[in-house]
């Protein structure tokens, strides 16, 4: 079995903003994340996030060593996040089951061992969407449902924002080294996510999109706040956004996305508002 591993360098304010529409989406987008039978990692120089996409079909896909972290094992000085958006299945953590059905999460704290990923179903399989950040303790294994997360509902259907943010790795609901992790929902009709914007260069972002019809796209913006790119993304597309990025999007029809944090605190609130007339 492969696990392919794509090296993303970091790139910054000034470079981004000289770049054509394949240059942002080659330093940023990432595509393909989910492939029937393998495992996709990208791992990105911003706090040394990997992000990746694992698709168990008729046999399990397993992830003990990653050549790409230098360590013996992926684990060793890592944690990782497991949501599944797929049909229900297990991760096996050092030969320990756990089964995960849709919308439910998995914290593995450093040293967890060996990951296997299998679907229930093949039919129906599962997709195991992954965000791993390096870490300094060990950490419980928590199996997180939807129940289980701590909920923040925000917007208005007015600024057709309203919206609910599912906490999952959070410190009041699952104790983690780093890494916060949480999915957001939408109301009916409202499509703009993160806006009025923001930035937080104390920390990294990524941002899953999902639950998207086929022609569904969404306009994500980013960039400094007075030189902002866009960037035309569809149903499983991730995009990394640096600390000095805005990270906002609109939704030509109904969609959620997951995102994750990785960076020098673990407060969910510490980000720099950005007014809308310092949008450029």
């Amino acid at each position: 079995m492969t696990i392919s591993v794509n090296i993303r360098q970091v790139v910054g304010p000034e470079d981004a903003a000289r770049r054509n529409t394949q240059g942002l989406r080659d330093g940023f987008v990432i595509e393909e994340l989910f492939r029937p039978g393998e495992i996709s990692l990208t791992y990105s120089h911003l706090d040394r996030m990997i992000v990746g996409g694992v698709s168990p079909v008729a046999d399990a896909l397993t992830i003990d060593r990653v050549a790409e972290t230098g360590t013996d094992h992926f684990l060793d000085r890592r944690e990782v996040a497991l949501i599944n958006i797929g049909g229900p299945g297990t991760v096996s953590v050092g030969g320990t089951d756990h089964a995960l059905g849709f919308q439910e999460a998995l914290y593995v704290g450093m040293g967890g061992g060996e990951l296997a990923f299998r679907s229930t179903d093949p039919a129906k399989p599962a997709l195991f969407y992954l965000l791993s950040a390096p870490a300094h303790r060990k950490c419980p294994t928590v199996l997180i449902t939807r129940d289980m997360a701590k909920k923040v509902v925000l917007g208005s259907a007015e600024e057709s924002n309203a919206r609910t943010i599912n906490q999952y790795v959070h410190p009041e609901v699952c104790e983690s080294c780093q890494l916060l992790v949480g999915l957001t929902m939408f109301e009916p009709g409202s499509v703009w996510n993160t806006m009025p914007a923001h930035v937080h260069d104390r920390r990294m972002e990524v941002y899953l999109y999902f639950g998207m019809q086929e022609t569904t796209r969404i306009f994500h913006f980013m960039g400094e706040p007075g030189e902002t790119r866009h960037l035309v993304l569809k149903n499983h597309e991730a995009v990394l956004s640096p600390g000095w990025s805005i990270h906002s999007g609109a939704g030509t029809g109904r969609y959620a996305f997951i995102w994750a944090m990785a960076g020098d605190n673990m407060s969910f609130t510490d980000m720099d508002k950005v007014p809308m007339e310092a949008l450029r």
